[in-house]
């Protein structure tokens, strides 16, 4: 469990003159949401991409898509989503 990420990138919220434009919106939307842990469901990103099921769950199933799998069901945190979304994006 001490393993540490490569992958993932540590943003310090507190240190403003080390961040990047992009770094600075993105905090500043998170601290927007009300509740960034809450867990979407495949059909909240179908309706958020304007895509369909069928493709939503094709996205689910990315290596790079932050999601995890529970029994039959599939979830991503919020704030998950949020930071793939603005990075695919970009």
């Amino acid at each position: 469990m001490n393993s540490i990420n490569e992958n993932v990138k540590v943003i310090d919220t507190k240190d403003n003159k080390s961040h990047t434009l992009q770094e600075l919106m993105i905090i500043e939307a998170i601290k927007k949401v009300q509740n960034p842990f809450i867990n979407l469901t495949v059909q909240d990103i179908a309706k958020d991409l304007k895509i369909g099921e069928n493709m939503a769950y094709t996205i689910f199933k990315r290596e790079d898509f932050p999601s995890v799998n529970i029994g039959r069901c599939w979830k991503i945190s919020l704030i998950s989503y949020l930071l793939w979304k603005t990075q695919k994006r970009i």
